[in-house]
């Protein structure tokens, strides 16, 4: 009788077992899945895969870091009263570069939409940083 009571407690919790791991699985999915469908959603939108798509110039993407970004940022992108930008892409992705300039989100930081050739220029420089 104890043999039986032990094995039927050893099924219960092999069941369980089974059980908590997919449960995991499904929850490690959820994730994933949800993750790529935000990578996604945010390179689909036609401005930003419009952006990625071309080829940028980093002189060209300087001269309008200086008219446009330099009075918040200095010249050498140094920080001034906005952020310092050197190194900017080491912890933002071409995608959040574009999205922190286009939003406004984060002011004093006006929003700005430059043409998407302007754009693919400017992120250019933003990464030579």
């Amino acid at each position: 009788m104890a043999q039986e009571t032990l094995d039927k407690q050893t099924e219960d919790l092999s069941s369980l077992l089974k059980k908590a791991a997919l449960i995991a699985v499904a929850l490690v999915m959820a994730v994933v899945l949800s993750v790529v469908a935000v990578r996604y959603s945010q390179a689909s939108d036609p401005y930003i895969h419009q952006v990625l798509f071309l080829k940028g110039n980093g002189s060209r993407g300087e001269a309008i870091f200086k008219m446009n970004c330099a009075v918040c940022h200095g010249l050498e992108a140094t920080g001034e009263v906005g952020p310092k930008l050197v190194g900017v892409s080491d912890h933002r992705t071409r995608v959040g570069l574009i999205k922190q300039v286009i939003s406004g989100e984060t002011p004093p930081m006006p929003q700005f939409q430059p043409e998407p050739q302007d754009m693919a220029d400017l992120l250019i420089y933003l990464e030579q940083l």
